[in-house]
């Protein structure tokens, strides 16, 4: 079997471990100020790194890997992000991944630094007063099941800037008041059985 990496093994990988969950650590601020105040959502391929703790942006760096011939390190992706920040971007979607690699492991930017390289591709971008819509758009949730919840993080996740989509209100069925005590009662049926086979219940 081949071995596709780039790029040295550590020498300590417990090291190496600490060092790039610290990167991954200073990243949240970064993103989350880029997010809240400029409305730039960042993603590696395709993930969103908006509120994500420092496992989550750990394994999205890992995840490269189904696409490239190599994992993404944190080494890589902390200073784009940090060039990133330096800029004065207007709203976008923003993936700092796809950054990264076309420098570090596609010699894209060849003779350039980092920040040289990041501020070159995202010229378009700085001091863009661009909107998705003009006025913010004013939302109603209908539903909160399963896919109701889910689009409701989406929305939450995506309003940081308030300046585009706003989710205002969530509009559920009332529940039948008849069907209630019996729910209940099967509920509590179903745990007293539960504790009767587990041995928890004297028999009283």
């Amino acid at each position: 079997m081949t071995d596709d990496r780039k790029r040295p093994r550590p020498d300590d990988y417990f090291s190496d471990w600490k060092e790039r969950e610290a990167l991954a650590e200073a990243m949240i601020p970064v993103v989350g100020r880029l997010s809240r105040e400029r409305n730039v959502k960042c993603y590696i391929y395709g993930r969103s790194l908006v509120n994500q703790s420092v496992l989550d942006i750990m394994k999205s760096h890992r995840w490269v890997r189904q696409m490239e011939a190599n994992e993404l390190s944190e080494f890589e992706t902390a200073p784009v992000l940090e060039a990133v920040s330096q800029l004065d971007l207007g709203p976008c979607h923003l993936d700092i991944g796809r950054l990264a690699v076309a420098y570090y492991d596609k010699g894209a930017g060849e003779g350039l630094t980092v920040e040289e390289y990041v501020a070159q591709e995202l010229d378009y971008l700085v001091g863009s007063t661009h909107k998705p819509v003009d006025e913010p758009v004013d939302v109603v949730l209908y539903g909160f099941g399963r896919i109701g919840r889910l689009m409701a993080r989406i929305l939450i996740a995506k309003t940081d800037g308030g300046d585009s989509l706003r989710l205002r209100a969530v509009v559920v069925r009332r529940g039948k008041a008849e069907g209630r005590p019996a729910q209940a009662s099967k509920s509590l049926a179903s745990r007293l059985c539960a504790r009767r086979f587990s041995g928890h219940d004297s028999g009283r």
